[in-house]
This record gives C-alpha cells, structure tokens and sequence, in this order.
C-alpha cells in the first residue's frame, strides 16, 4: 500500500487554472505509473491522466490539450496542471496507480469552477 496526499484544489471561474500536487509515500513511487481520476456528483469515478516511470503520458478526450500531468521522483509528487477550465470539470480529484491494485484511495481535492 502507498499513501496518497492530494492538495490545490479550489473555487475558480471558468477558463481559469489550477495546480494539484499529490505526495506519494512508498517506495515504489518511481517505478509506477500514476494517475489522475476524478469523480462528479452522481458519476463514476474516471481516470483523466496518467503518466508511466518513463514519463510516457495519456489524457482523457476530455481534457487533452488542457491539462498537463508529470512527475517528480525525487519529491513523490505528481501534478496535474488544470488550464482553461470548464464547469463540467467540477469534480473531485484524486491521484492514485493506475491501475488502483485496490490502493486506499486519499481524501482527493476539489475543484469547482463557476461558470
């Protein structure tokens, strides 16, 4: 098991960005792939980013040329940077492997943003 911390979620209006960090514990953090999920009232929870210990990296239709993720082994922390943002991204974010392998997921942060 490893343990997820995610953070920079906030209130922003629509077009605007956001930063989220997630601090990984565990040392197998540099040789996983990572991903970002999120989950919006009364939906699944889907996987938007993701990005492998070779920092090769895929995006869902719906964010692809919006949001960035990467990684810094060294610090455990992967990002996911969030621009030109759209109501219909309020969710919550979460970081965790992908696949989960049945990993506790983290308290993920959330995003709002106001049209």
């Amino acid at each position: 098991q490893v343990q997820l911390v995610e953070s920079g979620g906030g209130l922003v209006q629509a077009g605007g960005s956001l930063r989220l960090s997630c601090v990984v514990s565990g040392s197998i953090f540099s040789i996983t792939t990572m991903g970002w999920y999120r989950q919006a009232p009364g939906k699944e929870r889907e996987l938007v980013a993701r990005i492998t210990s070779g920092l090769i990296t895929h995006y869902a239709d719906s964010v692809k040329g919006r949001f960035t993720i990467s990684r810094d082994n060294a610090k455990k922390t992967v990002y996911l940077q969030m621009n030109s943002l759209k109501p219909e991204d309020t969710a919550v974010y979460y970081c965790n492997l992908v696949p989960d392998y049945g990993n506790t997921w983290g308290q993920g942060t959330q995003v709002t943003v106001s049209s």
